[in-house]
């Protein structure tokens, strides 16, 4: 197709990634290949965590409306001293995926600062659109931060991490705990969130028909998450927080974006936002990167780079909160 927005181009050791990809990430997505997409295959959590000291343990809890959903627990084999608390909320655009979606970061963590980490198996659009997505999330941070002294952690330093979909979700989450009272939260942790149902901005008009993650694949997953409420007036900050007009009493919030991907601006006015309202985030912006590029081509430099980045986010943030 002829592309008549001109656009950043993609790193060209990300480009090179590209093609390899083809196939196995959902750009273009309509809804009638959402199915294709949701059979592909990803490494399980005991592979993930291979001959590596990390236990993990399955929960049962009530989700939103009084639903079960299921909830993981990592932690090393070892742990007995409360440390960090890590709630995650997985990728996948809010239809596909499941909560060991990307989880070695968790079994990193684990590892490396003895954190306790929950997984949430939140329900997915369309066949639970929006509020469940959410008020699952709710749920298991609830959950989790109920559970403090059974799981072993310290509330006092729970961090949300979530990415894409997830990223949206964690927002909303956080948002949510704000403005219920609780669970108190350390920071939140966002990897390229997918925060905007409306699809206005220069980059979700950049990214059609081109990179992982396009605005095709963005106007499908917000319509199965919203139906006809996407981008109109009748949408909740919590469902999609780049609708929140105040943004203020958030924790510390570290942001990551592609500078080649439909989220770039969204996610650009999202940390503006929280500095305007006088709050405290830090912003990544990664040239040439496409969505997801620190899963996709973790040995590249420019995902290298990124992950160094986020690390020290939050080795920053859980050294300025020990006692």
């Amino acid at each position: 197709m002829t592309h008549e927005i001109p656009r950043p181009p993609f790193d060209p050791e990300l480009a090179a990634v590209l093609p390899t990809l083809d196939g196995r990430v959902p750009a273009g997505m309509t809804a009638d290949r959402l199915e294709h997409y949701r059979a592909l295959p990803f490494p399980g959590i005991a592979e993930q965590i291979g001959d590596r000291p990390v236990g993990c343990v399955h929960h049962t809890i009530t989700g939103h409306g009084g639903a079960e959903i299921a909830v993981s627990v990592l932690s090393s084999v070892d742990h007995e001293k409360p440390g960090p608390g890590i709630y995650h909320l997985h990728g996948g655009g809010m239809v596909m995926g499941d909560r060991f979606a990307s989880a070695g970061p968790l079994i990193d963590w684990v590892l490396k600062y003895d954190a306790v980490a929950v997984t949430a198996e939140f329900r997915l659009a369309p066949e639970h659109p929006d509020p469940v997505p959410v008020e699952d999330c709710y749920a298991g941070l609830r959950w989790m931060a109920g559970n403090a002294d059974a799981l072993r952690f310290d509330p006092g330093r729970l961090v949300i991490f979530g990415g894409s979909g997830g990223g949206g979700l964690a927002a909303g989450t956080t948002l949510l705990a704000r403005d219920r009272g609780g669970p108190a939260l350390l920071g939140q942790l966002l990897q390229c969130p997918m925060i905007d149902d409306r699809n206005e901005t220069v980059s979700s008009h950049q990214y059609d028909g081109v990179g992982v993650w396009d605005r095709t694949s963005n106007l499908t997953a917000w319509t199965a998450v919203l139906g006809d409420r996407r981008g109109t007036a009748d949408v909740s900050p919590y469902a999609a927080a780049a609708r929140a007009t105040d943004l203020s009493g958030l924790p510390p919030t570290f942001i990551d974006v592609g500078a080649a991907e439909v989220f770039r601006d969204e996610d650009v006015a999202f940390a503006s936002a929280i500095w305007a309202a006088g709050g405290d985030a830090e912003l990544h912006v990664w040239g040439g990167a496409f969505h997801g590029f620190y899963d996709l081509a973790p040995q590249s430099a420019p995902a290298r780079a990124c992950l160094a980045a986020r690390e020290s986010w939050l080795e920053r943030l859980l050294a300025r909160s020990v006692p």
